[in-house]
């Protein structure tokens, strides 16, 4: 999947609030957007190297850049959570993931009940498969973690689809890490407890649970690996 640009480089100064990031631009300090709201600390440290979007010239904004991207430990990782859907729904459309491959795309954005999903498919059988995607971008010694703050909106949508199949449909919950450096998944038990209980009774319903690492450079995202996946609290 192709990323907008052009991108220019800056370095992290302070975040304000969870959606402003003070940046370095040419000895400047600019206002820039920031689209992830996660508590994102492990990344986001002074004088880390950024990579900002300008904002559209003629642009009312009141940032003039976006943060898209971080530079850690050598890896540029994306910050942009709305990213993974337009990556999952370009790799769908173009079957390149391994867990999909029997599976049919039926549209994105789709509603069921009181709640909206982000894909539906169909499986081999043509039964209805209701596929949820949630960005992951912290990663500790290769163990993945979700989430990083807590999520009361995650833990609707692992209910729901709980829901969904004790009502004799499918359902699944995709996580993208935005890195390449994961090697495994698990919840972050300890700092969302009720997300994490209410993702292990999904699975253990049903509820299909996968994550896939992403390879990202500064003009495209590539699948990477699917990693095996930890529901367990971890000792």
């Amino acid at each position: 999947m192709k990323i907008e640009g052009p991108l220019i480089q800056g370095k992290f100064v302070d975040r304000p609030n969870r959606f402003i990031v003070m940046a370095e631009v040419d000895g400047k300090i600019v206002r820039t957007h920031l689209p992830d709201p996660g508590r994102l600390k492990e990344l986001l440290r002074s004088g880390a190297e950024l990579l900002l979007r300008p904002a559209p010239i003629g642009s009312e904004r009141k940032t003039k850049y976006s943060t898209v991207m971080v530079r850690h430990e050598g890896n540029l990782i994306s910050l942009v959570s709305a990213l993974p859907n337009r990556f999952i729904l370009e790799a769908l459309q173009d079957n390149e993931l391994p867990m999909f491959r029997n599976y049919e795309l039926v549209r994105a954005e789709v509603a069921h009940g009181n709640h909206r999903f982000d894909f539906l498919l169909n499986d081999q059988n043509e039964k209805p498969f209701y596929l949820e995607v949630k960005s992951v971008t912290y990663v500790e010694k290769g163990l993945a973690k979700f989430p990083d703050a807590v999520t009361e909106r995650g833990a609707r949508h692992a209910l729901a689809l709980r829901d969904i199949v004790k009502s004799g449909e499918g359902a699944g919950i995709l996580f993208v890490c935005q890195r390449p450096d994961a090697d495994q998944f698990s919840p972050m038990w300890d700092r969302d407890p009720k997300f994490s209980k209410t993702l292990l009774e999904a699975k253990n319903a049903g509820v299909n649970v996968w994550c896939v690492t992403t390879k990202v450079n500064e003009t495209e995202m590539r699948f990477g690996k699917e990693i095996p996946v930890n529901l367990e609290p971890i000792e």
